[in-house]
């Protein structure tokens, strides 16, 4: 059993450390000097804020999704993460890659639905995997003032 939980811990951090690094490199390959020419919100924190909070960030959603895995073993859960990290690898996509502030928007929206019915589910399953969602739930709360605000500044 422990080896289960070892093998699964890993994939868990695996498969959100890849979303992780695909979206990273959209990000670096694109986003100079698209994204220095927008107009931001007095809202929008320096750059450098952005790489240890998502760090921190799929390490609690990693978590949070592995310790709900081992308490129900349900495949759906798994299903549903893996659909959320693609959406949340996309956005990186959407928005640095093709500029599309408009769609990365409604992206985001999706994003949060996800976490939400994620944080849903956890709650039923592991008060753990509940709270570790919180945090990403209020950043990408926040990340979408900032979506929106810049779209409606540029």
């Amino acid at each position: 059993m422990v080896k289960n939980k070892f093998v699964s811990f890993i994939f868990f951090i695996a498969a959100t450390y890849l979303a992780s690094f695909i979206g990273g490199v959209a990000t670096i390959s694109s986003k100079e000097p698209w994204y220095s020419s927008l107009n931001k919100s007095f809202l929008t924190p320096p750059d450098w804020i952005f790489a240890p909070v998502w760090t921190t960030l799929y390490l609690l959603m990693a978590i949070a999704a592995w310790h709900a895995w081992v308490n129900k073993r349900e495949k759906s859960l798994i299903y549903i993460y893996l659909i959320h990290l693609f959406f949340n690898t996309t956005w990186s996509i959407v928005f640095f890659v093709y500029h599309s502030i408009s769609v990365a928007l409604i992206n985001l929206i999706v994003i949060i639905i996800f976490i939400i019915y994620l944080i849903s589910r956890y709650k039923d399953i592991s008060n753990l995997s509940f709270y570790l969602m919180i945090p990403y739930l209020l950043w990408s709360c926040y990340a979408l003032i900032l979506n929106l605000t810049l779209l409606i500044l540029n």
